[in-house]
C-alpha cells in the first residue's frame, strides 16, 4: 500500500511538473491573430493625400471608382463598393441600388455608424414624384461613407454591400470628411 501510494504520489509530482511546463511554454509562445472572415479585406491606400477643398466627386459606378477633384492639385482615384444590387438607376426603397444623376452633398455626419459619411441629396423631387406616381417609396439616406464601425479597424466589406450607398476605407473617408463642404457636386454616372 505504501508503495502504491508512494507511486500516486511520484505519478502527481510529475503531472504537476508537466503541466506547469505547459502552461509557462504555453504562456511564453506568440498568440496568433484571430483570422477575420472572408468578406473583410484588409484596407490599403496608395495615393496621395488631397490638399485642399473638394471641388466634385465623380463616381463611376460600372468601374467602382470615385473621383475627387481639389480645389488645386490632381484629383484622387478612390476605389469603392456600392448597394448590394448596383445595376441600374435607384428607384425605390430597399431595391440595393445606387441612384445616379447630379447631387449636392447636403449634411456632413461625424456619429455616422460607418465611420463618418457624407450626405447627397436624394430624393430629389423628380424621385418623389417618380415614387408617389408609381405608389412606393423612393427611399433615401444615401451617403459616401467609410466601413461599419462594427468591424476592426483597418479592414474593409468584401463586394458590393450598401444598401445603395458608396463605400470606401475609413482613412479615405476622413480625408474626403475634413475637406468637403455641403453644397459640394456629386456626379454618379451607370
Amino acid at each position: 500500500m505504501k508503495r502504491l501510494a508512494s507511486l500516486f504520489s511520484a505519478l502527481s509530482i510529475a503531472f504537476l511538473i508537466w503541466g506547469g511546463y505547459v502552461y509557462l511554454r504555453a504562456g511564453l509562445e506568440p498568440v496568433p491573430a484571430p483570422e477575420m472572415p472572408d468578406h473583410y479585406i484588409p484596407q490599403t491606400s496608395v495615393a496621395p493625400e488631397l490638399t485642399s477643398p473638394v471641388q466634385r466627386i465623380l463616381i463611376e459606378k460600372q468601374a467602382r471608382r470615385m473621383t475627387v477633384f481639389q480645389q488645386e492639385g490632381p484629383a484622387k482615384i478612390y476605389k469603392i463598393a456600392l448597394g448590394f444590387s448596383p445595376d441600374g438607376n435607384k428607384s425605390r426603397q430597399g431595391d440595393g441600388r445606387t441612384p445616379e444623376g447630379v447631387f449636392r452633398v447636403d449634411r456632413l455626419n461625424p456619429q455616422s455608424r460607418f465611420h463618418l459619411s457624407l450626405g447627397i441629396d436624394y430624393p430629389q423631387p423628380q424621385h418623389r414624384r417618380a415614387a408617389r406616381a408609381g405608389g412606393f417609396d423612393p427611399g433615401g439616406d444615401i451617403m459616401i461613407h467609410g466601413q461599419p464601425n462594427t468591424i476592426p479597424d483597418g479592414f474593409r466589406v468584401k463586394g458590393d454591400w450598401t444598401e445603395g450607398c458608396i463605400a470606401i476605407d475609413d482613412d479615405e473617408i476622413e480625408e474626403i470628411f475634413a475637406l468637403t463642404r455641403i453644397g459640394t457636386e456629386v456626379e454618379i454616372r451607370p
